[in-house]
């Protein structure tokens, strides 16, 4: 039988990659054929980059996640647990307003609200486990830049 931080591992990634999947879902046809007819900045980056970026980003998500949550308990972990799933939700949720809606100043907001929940985290975890920030702060560098690549893509197709 599995223990414990196994099964808590497993349930977390299964959690995370279920937000992937759906974000995924929400792109796949637009990024063929919406995306590639937007004006961008000529610092995009190839479209080749985001799945195996976003594949690393998810995975280490899932694993400070689970860090943090072996060293928390109650309340605290309760809190930090529900951070955690806004912050699926939000990620999904762009994905969705972005690529599948094709409305990016909508999801130019909704990727603030993001980035400020996912800052908040930050904070919270490095307090907590200073791997579990390490493994954390890729992805909050990497919405800065998708925040400043959003903002670009909507002014230059507005």
């Amino acid at each position: 039988m599995p223990s414990r931080p196994l099964v808590s591992l497993i349930v977390i990634l299964a959690a995370t990659f279920l937000a992937a999947a759906i974000g995924s879902l929400a792109t796949m046809e637009n990024v063929k054929t919406w995306y590639p007819t937007l004006a961008k900045p000529a610092w995009t980056p190839p479209s080749t980059w985001f799945a195996p970026v976003w594949t690393a980003l998810y995975g280490a998500m899932a694993v400070a996640a689970w860090r943090v949550w072996r060293r928390t308990e109650g309340e605290a972990r309760t809190r930090i647990a529900w951070l955690y799933a806004a912050q699926l939700v939000l990620n999904a949720l762009w994905s969705v307003l972005f690529f599948g809606l094709r409305r990016p100043g909508l999801a130019l907001v909704e990727i603030a609200l993001l980035w400020i929940v996912l800052v908040v985290m930050l904070v919270r975890y490095w307090k907590i486990d200073r791997v579990a920030g390490a493994l954390w702060t890729p992805y909050v560098l990497w919405v800065s830049f998708a925040s400043a690549l959003n903002a670009a893509l909507w002014h230059l197709n507005r």
